[in-house]
């Protein structure tokens, strides 16, 4: 019986990016590996398709809205309550390691101690983002996805690398301890910039990529609410030519391979250390990539590329195989004190992994989804329930998929006669959990606040990361 519990979330890593799912040409050996030994969840989704909201919403097992994160401008301050401060009610060492992106080290969040962790830029984080409104808002200050891209080194992949290091050290350092622990590990790859080691990006040089699906050069006709998002930022729109736009690929699952070489040298930390056969991993990733579908990259949309994310459990007791069950990233906030015997606070609306596993009732779970950050004009609210998957835009059109016959989102069904009862059904599901309207102008309305708090507009516009959030100063770290 595993005693242990590793967490290893990474950042931005797209769903379908596995070999063990037959990705076309992805490279995951140590995942692949790791998923042979236990299950993966293949419908596994999250809270919000942006880091500081997802991440917030991990660490309590509540909703974006309910936790009132709504953007990278409102990290979490260790309120509410989550997953680690009931661990340390019980005693239960916990640590973590790299990236948290909350606001303060010195934060009450929930962890004994805090090695090397990547927060909000100045504690303070994207307030310019808040900025909503299509006549406030600024328009692409900076490219996204980073000055440079192609081969290479930056500072996410040395900050991944020293992240990786130390969780080797720390578990060397913790050889032979008796009692049980709970370790969190904060990788960042394959986040943006978008330049991977040379190692690892020429495993993808040679490549020939598919064709991005419904491209906009193509004639697909993005969604209004779409459009607007994209419009803030657009980085397809900023590469500098097709080979720029080819090396964002390659730099892209380069560091997919990245990711998992840096999970492979843990988990072999792991087993050297002698945790390996008491010990229980869970990996998984805060939120998806579009990486080039519909003319996107980021996040910030709730299409499968975005909102759904890999997770893979394993351990002494954990069965071997493949799990359609539709989960949350929340559901993995519960496993965290249900493995330890804890009872999850009563607010956490997830349900424990190894619960799900071994339960046969969980075929239409109803899993939920938001967005209210950067370039939303309005909120985006999804409901995946059984085959079916419901985006709903504040203010405009809904989209509605069929993902068993449809798993590319290709065909809105959202307005075909033969669907208006699940549309309905869906709604009335959306409807159980929140008040669309109510959260919508709840985010507006906590945005404008903190905009004024810092000065009003004029301020703002100056304040955070332009871009991707800088890692911490790991020579004095």
């Amino acid at each position: 019986m595993a005693k242990n519990l590793i967490v290893i979330l990474s950042d931005e890593h797209q769903a379908s990016a596995l070999s063990t799912l037959d990705h076309p040409f992805v490279k995951t050996p140590h995942l692949d590996k790791l998923a042979a030994r236990g299950t993966i969840f293949t419908n596994a989704y999250t809270p919000s398709p942006i880091c500081v909201p997802a991440r917030a919403a991990f660490a309590t097992g509540r909703y974006a809205h309910q936790t009132a994160h709504w953007d990278n401008a409102m990290p979490y301050i260790g309120t509410p309550t989550g997953w680690g401060h009931q661990l340390q009610d019980a005693g239960i060492a916990v640590d973590s390691i790299g990236k948290l992106h909350y606001r303060d080290s010195t934060d009450p969040v929930g962890f004994d101690n805090i090695h090397i962790p990547m927060m909000v830029k100045d504690g303070v984080g994207m307030v310019w983002a808040s900025l909503r409104h299509e006549e406030e808002r600024l328009y692409g200050q900076v490219r996204m996805l980073g000055d440079e891209i192609g081969p290479g080194e930056s500072s996410y992949t040395r900050y991944d690398r020293a992240v990786t290091d130390r969780t080797i050290k720390w578990l060397a350092d913790n050889k032979g301890r008796e009692d049980g622990f709970c370790l969190y590990v904060g990788l960042v790859a394959p986040h943006f910039p978008l330049i991977a080691p040379d190692e690892f990006y020429d495993l993808y040089r040679n490549v020939d990529f598919p064709d991005a699906k419904l491209h906009p050069k193509d004639g697909h006709k993005r969604h209004p609410w779409i459009e607007k998002q994209n419009a803030m930022m657009s980085s397809e729109d900023k590469f500098q030519d097709e080979d720029e736009r080819r090396r964002a690929f390659i730099a892209y699952y380069g560091l997919v391979s990245w990711l998992d070489h840096n999970v492979g040298q843990i988990i072999k930390a792991i087993d050297d250390n002698g945790f390996g056969n008491d010990t229980t991993i869970i990996y998984s990733s805060d939120h998806g990539d579009n990486v080039g579908a519909r003319g996107l990259w980021g996040k910030s949309n709730c299409y499968e590329e975005s909102a759904k994310i890999p997770m893979i459990m394993a351990g002494p007791d954990i069965p071997q195989g493949k799990c359609e069950t539709a989960v949350s990233l929340l559901d993995v906030s519960a496993t965290i004190p249900s493995f330890f015997g804890i009872t999850p606070d009563s607010a956490m609306v997830g349900t424990s992994l190894p619960d799900l596993l071994a339960s046969d009732q969980n075929q239409n779970r109803v899993i939920f989804s938001e967005y209210h950050a950067v370039g939303a004009v309005n909120g985006a609210f999804m409901i995946r329930y059984g085959d079916y998957k419901l985006i709903h835009y504040e203010g405009f059109e809904p989209e509605l998929f069929n993902l068993s016959h449809d798993p590319e989102e290709l065909v809105n069904l959202a307005f075909h006669e033969d669907y208006k009862d699940v549309l309905a059904d869906l709604y009335d599901k959306l409807a159980a959990i929140c008040d669309t309207a109510a959260v919508n102008q709840q985010a507006h309305d906590d945005q404008r606040a903190l905009v004024d708090s810092f000065g009003g507009l004029a301020a703002t516009r100056e304040l955070g990361a332009k871009g991707a959030t800088p890692p911490p100063d790991l020579e004095s770290a």
